[in-house]
């Protein structure tokens, strides 16, 4: 956090797939260096080799939990394809600027060796294996879920879990060696989701409200963690970054909670509500409330303070959490979502007033915030607006859908804080060359605050 070096790149995931442009997905390079002469605009764009893929998350091949291991290097980001299975490998290092594709494992070829479908979360491993969660089987079945690894080489090695030992759901995971603990999170069945939310599925079981605890690294599933109803559809899962500590939090998106889990004294696992976040009584849609919706969070470096996104409403906040148990409201902005001025949907204050969120003027912001970055030294947080392209269309429609994402960056203040829109910083993917496309997740060349575990 202190001597890393200011980002210069981001690598971004910008997808094609359900916007009805037939063309594949690809990795985007940014610009993020203020003194260059391309700042703050797309400089380069990997393209998949197929279509339909819906890139999603990634992650390196290497990263801080392969500490003294001459052998590594942070050179090749892993890029899981969530609805076809295809995973792709991308070589950074011969030219930051202007990554290549090294290799593409087959979703064949994972389903063949595994049963394993729809890869989701990326994470390298002390021992140079790569774990990939898997959110289902081929066909989209949450009980065919599980963590699939690959070797140094990006070969199917097999499953990490013992047999037998599956979650329920599958999403993210995070690990935390001194505590010989892996927790992973449960969106819910494939089945369910890629063809859009139905709050039906919640109520029939097809979407998740739990927490798995394993023991790492073996893969025996050890305790199984029910949120119950304030812990509906659990998504981005972290611990705090020191190892040393037992305690992360879980971003719970339906019932729009941050969940706190740690350790007890007898050595079991237990959470409590965090943050919560309240449901705002709104007018001119689809519900008569509407909840924030968590799908994305960030915990700085030195483990001071949390972000979190609401999708739906549309802010950003910042949290200190010096206290990890009693969370406090530091900073926050509206950069978009449902309830922006102008748009046809309002709140209703407690004495039945109609109000709309004021956001940054300049630019019309679709869609709302969904997938953030903080820089290293814990000064920017980079956020883009789609979540997943059905879900986009959804509840954005068309002015996402149609007009494609953008990414902006937030200046933070890390000694009072607080939270301002950069001006000068406005990536517009509506402008793409082969038309607008949808930006999710967002990497550093040097590594960041949601891909590295310490050891």
């Amino acid at each position: 956090m202190e001597k890393g070096p200011r980002e210069g790149l981001l690598y971004v995931t910008c997808v094609y797939n359900g916007t009805g442009i037939d063309k594949p997905d690809y990795l985007a390079t940014v610009d993020v260096d203020p003194n260059s002469a391309t700042y703050s605009q797309v400089i380069h764009r990997l393209q998949a080799t197929h279509i339909g893929d819906e890139l999603h998350h990634s992650g390196w091949n290497a990263c801080s939990s392969c500490h003294g291991d001459p052998s590594t290097s942070r050179r090749f980001l892993i890029l899981p394809s969530l609805l076809s299975g295809r995973l792709y490998v991308v070589d950074t290092a011969k030219n930051p600027r202007a990554p290549a594709l090294h290799k593409v494992v087959q979703a064949e070829d994972i389903a063949e060796k595994t049963g394993l479908g729809f890869p989701h979360t990326s994470h390298c491993l002390a021992t140079g294996d790569i774990m990939i969660s898997c959110l289902g089987d081929k066909e989209g079945n949450a009980a065919g879920n599980g963590f699939l690894l690959l070797d140094s080489e990006f070969n199917v090695k097999g499953r990490w879990e013992k047999p037998g030992h599956s979650p329920l759901f599958g999403y993210d995971f995070w690990y935390q060696p001194r505590h010989k603990t892996m927790i992973s999170s449960s969106w819910g069945a494939p089945a369910a989701f890629r063809t859009g939310f139905d709050l039906q599925h919640v109520q029939d079981g097809l979407y998740g409200r739990h927490l798995h605890v394993y023991d790492w690294p073996g893969g025996e599933l050890k305790q199984t963690l029910d949120l119950g109803s304030t812990g509906l559809l659990p998504l981005e899962v972290r611990f705090l970054h020191d190892p040393s500590k037992d305690t992360g939090y879980v971003g719970c998106a339906l019932t729009s909670n941050m969940v706190r889990f740690f350790k007890t004294a007898d050595g079991s696992w237990s959470h409590e509500v965090a943050i919560s976040i309240k449901p705002l009584k709104v007018r001119n849609w689809i519900l008569p409330e509407m909840p924030g919706l968590i799908t994305d969070f960030v915990i700085s470096l030195d483990d001071r303070y949390l972000y979190l996104v609401n999708w739906l409403h549309g802010d950003i906040r910042q949290y200190n959490i010096e206290d990890p148990a009693k969370p406090v409201l530091a900073g926050q902005v509206f950069v978009g979502g449902l309830l922006q001025k102008g748009s046809d949907v309002v709140y209703v204050t407690d004495d039945d007033k109609e109000e709309q969120y004021a956001v940054p003027e300049g630019h019309r912001l679709r869609g709302g915030p969904q997938m953030i970055q903080l820089s290293l030294d814990g000064k920017r947080v980079y956020v883009t607006n789609s979540l997943f392209s059905r879900w986009d269309e959804q509840f954005y429609g068309p002015d996402l859908l149609k007009k494609g994402s953008h990414m902006l960056q937030i200046d933070v203040d890390t000694e009072e804080g607080g939270l301002a829109v950069n001006p000068n910083f406005f990536v517009d993917f509506g402008t793409e060359p082969e038309g607008p496309s949808l930006a999710h997740e967002m990497r550093y060349p040097g590594g960041d605050c949601t891909s590295d575990i310490w050891i």
